[in-house]
């Protein structure tokens, strides 16, 4: 008898095993690498000296393009991620609604999130172009300018177009997330809340966010995650110029540690991308538990 209430005890840890065990070697081994890393002197080639402290990210902080990047991270990860989660939300609204073409208007949603990034920062590029872009062609013949427009005039418009593109195609992920949570709404709640008298704006803030809240939490906490670790898009689309000025975090420090080699401040700066995502992701995940608890 206790050898079988020992077994059922240890069984789903044993179940558990190979899970872990991969998520030690292809995750926190790596992260705890770095760690070491970015307290190690670290040549232009790329060989690993002796402990330096914390010299790495002094230097890290101490680069003239450290708090440009900073800035254009945040305003990045806020803009990208506040407003796909509200269009989003909007979409899977009407989306939730029956009409004629809903299911095709569904597949077509899953088109920008489905394609490589690469592939869609290419053909915004292409779109805004000055001399023959799609998005000047297109105006020119509807008479609405009468002469192509500059749509990268300055660092600061082609930093707007990079956010515009990744709003772009994070939009579908948070609309499938908020309508699966819609979905799975019991219908006899909106009718008791119609019997309450309760109108559009009193079922959306007593019935759909609260039933939604799960949804849009998993959704913006992955969307922080992806959006801050986002590569191909700001990369294909500027490369961060002009001098760094349209970079982000991940952008920069590959810049940094590739071209620059300047390879210990660019460990410092991913571990410190690292803490700001654990902070982030913590604090919006608190806030959002304390809220439940007070419901």
């Amino acid at each position: 008898m206790n050898t079988r209430l020992n077994r059922n005890k240890w069984e789903p840890y044993l179940w558990l095993l190979p899970s872990m065990l991969l998520i030690a070697v292809f995750v926190v081994f790596p992260i705890l690498i770095v760690f070491k890393l970015s307290f190690s002197y670290i040549s232009q080639g790329g060989v690993i000296g002796g402990f330096i402290g914390f010299q790495n990210y002094v230097d890290a902080v101490k680069l003239p393009a450290f708090k440009t990047v900073m800035l254009n991270t945040m305003w990045w990860v806020i803009s990208v991620v506040g407003l796909s989660t509200l269009l989003g939300f909007i979409i899977a609204m009407v989306l939730n609604q029956k009409f004629r073409g809903r299911k095709i208007a569904r597949s077509i949603l899953v088109f920008p999130w489905a394609t490589s990034l690469v592939i869609q920062a290419s053909v915004w590029n292409y779109i805004i172009k000055y001399e023959y872009g799609n998005l000047n062609n297109v105006l020119l013949n509807l008479g609405i300018i009468q002469q192509a427009i500059n749509w990268r005039s300055s660092y600061q418009i082609e930093f707007i177009w990079e956010c515009a593109v990744g709003i772009f195609v994070t939009v579908p992920f948070v609309t499938f997330c908020v309508l699966s949570g819609l979905q799975s709404i019991d219908g006899s709640l909106y009718e008791a809340a119609t019997m309450d008298g309760a109108g559009f704006w009193g079922k959306l803030r007593h019935v759909t966010l609260p039933m939604v809240r799960p949804s849009l939490t998993v959704s913006t906490v992955l969307n922080i995650i992806y959006v801050f670790n986002s590569f191909p898009i700001v990369y294909t689309m500027t490369k961060g110029a002009p001098a760094h000025k349209t970079d982000t975090m991940i952008t920069y420090l590959y810049m940094l540690s590739f071209y620059e080699r300047k390879k210990g401040p660019a460990t410092a700066l991913s571990v410190i991308g690292f803490l700001i995502l654990c902070v982030c992701a913590g604090v919006y995940m608190i806030g959002v538990m304390r809220k439940e608890d007070e419901q």
